[in-house]
C-alpha cells in the first residue's frame, strides 16, 4: 500500500501532501505491461490523483483525470476516490521513444505537449465540476499546477516522479502537492519557493529512504508543519459483475440480442484492472430479459 501524509504550517497558510506511491505505480506496470515511459506517465499521473483525491470531503467522492495529447500513448486516465485509492487506464501501454536531453525517460514525448488535461470532480450532485486546461509541457505537474492555477485559482506546487527499473519494473514513485491559502505573504512565498528549488528530485529522496512526512518536514522547513493525517492508499479497481451486467443491459435489447444471436460467449474485459468477465448465452438471455422490463 502506498503511505501518505497531510499536513499545514503552524500559521494555517499553507498545506502540503506527500505520497510513496511506489506501489500505485507497480500495480499498474503490472496490470497494464506498459514500457518505461509509459509506466513513469502513468505513474505521475496515479499519484497526482491519489493526491488530489484525498482533498475530497467524502470517500465516495470521485475526481477522474483526464490527459490526451498528441503523443504515441494516447489519452491517460486516473480515477480516485476520496479516500486516495485509485485506478487507471492507458491507450497505448507500449511505446519506445529515446530518452530525452537530459538522459532521462521521455514522459512529455510519449504524452505528447498539445492537447488538454480534463479534470471531473463527482461530487454527488446533480452535475460533475468538470475542468478542462490545455497541456503546457506533457510532463504531468506542470500540467496538474497549471490546472490549479487557472481552473481553481489556488496557487500550487505540485512534483511527481517515476523510477523504472531496467526490467521494467518500478523501482521508486511519489509525489507532492503544496498549496497556498488565503492570507499567505510574500515574504512566506518566498521562502516557500527557496525551500522547493533546493530539493532533490521526488524519487531521488525516496531511493534516499526519506518517508511522506520527511518530504513535507523539508519542502515546508521554517513553516513548522503540523502532520494532520497519516493514511494507505491503493491501487484499487471498483468493477464488478453485478456493474458488468448493468453495463451490457444500458446497451438495449437490440445489442443483446445481437450478442446472442452472433456470440456463443462474450468476454468483458476491465480496462483498470485487467479482470474478465464472461457471459454464456444464457447469461445473455437473462440480460434481455432484464433490459425488456426495464422498458
Amino acid at each position: 500500500m502506498a503511505s501518505l501524509v497531510r499536513s499545514i504550517s503552524k500559521n494555517g497558510r499553507i498545506t502540503c501532501m506527500a505520497v510513496d506511491s511506489t506501489d500505485i505505480a507497480a500495480k499498474a506496470e503490472q496490470i497494464h505491461q506498459t514500457s518505461a515511459t509509459v509506466t513513469a506517465a502513468l505513474g505521475r499521473l496515479l499519484t497526482a490523483a491519489t493526491l488530489m483525491g484525498v482533498m475530497l470531503k467524502k470517500e465516495e467522492h470521485s475526481i477522474t483525470l483526464r490527459m490526451h495529447g498528441d503523443g504515441p500513448a494516447g489519452l491517460f486516465i486516473a480515477v480516485t476516490d476520496g479516500l486516495g485509492n485509485v485506478r487507471g487506464d492507458v491507450e497505448n501501454p507500449v511505446v519506445e521513444i529515446p530518452l530525452n536531453g537530459l538522459g532521462k525517460l521521455d514522459v512529455a514525448g510519449a504524452v505528447g505537449k498539445n492537447g488538454s488535461l480534463s479534470v471531473v470532480k463527482d461530487l454527488g450532485l446533480r452535475d460533475p465540476y468538470v475542468g478542462q486546461v490545455p497541456i503546457i509541457s506533457g510532463e504531468i505537474a506542470e500540467d496538474i499546477t497549471h490546472y490549479y492555477a487557472v481552473s481553481e485559482q489556488i496557487p500550487t506546487v505540485c512534483a511527481l516522479g517515476v523510477l523504472v527499473n531496467p526490467d521494467l519494473t518500478v523501482k521508486a514513485a511519489g509525489g507532492f502537492l503544496i498549496q497556498l491559502l488565503p492570507g499567505a505573504e510574500e515574504e512566506e512565498i518566498n521562502k516557500l519557493e527557496k525551500n522547493i528549488s533546493a530539493l532533490p528530485s521526488v524519487t531521488q529522496m525516496l531511493e534516499a529512504g526519506a518517508s511522506p512526512e520527511e518530504i513535507c518536514r523539508r519542502a515546508m522547513a521554517g513553516f513548522d508543519p503540523q502532520i494532520l493525517e497519516r493514511m494507505h492508499t491503493e491501487y484499487r479497481c471498483t468493477c464488478s459483475r453485478q456493474r458488468v451486467e448493468r453495463a451490457l443491459i444500458s446497451l438495449g435489447k437490440s445489442e443483446l440480442e445481437q450478442m446472442i444471436e452472433e456470440e456463443e460467449r462474450v468476454e468483458v474485459n476491465c480496462h483498470f484492472c485487467d479482470k474478465k468477465y464472461h457471459f454464456d448465452r444464457a447469461a445473455l438471455q437473462n440480460l434481455l430479459e432484464r433490459a425488456g422490463q426495464r422498458v
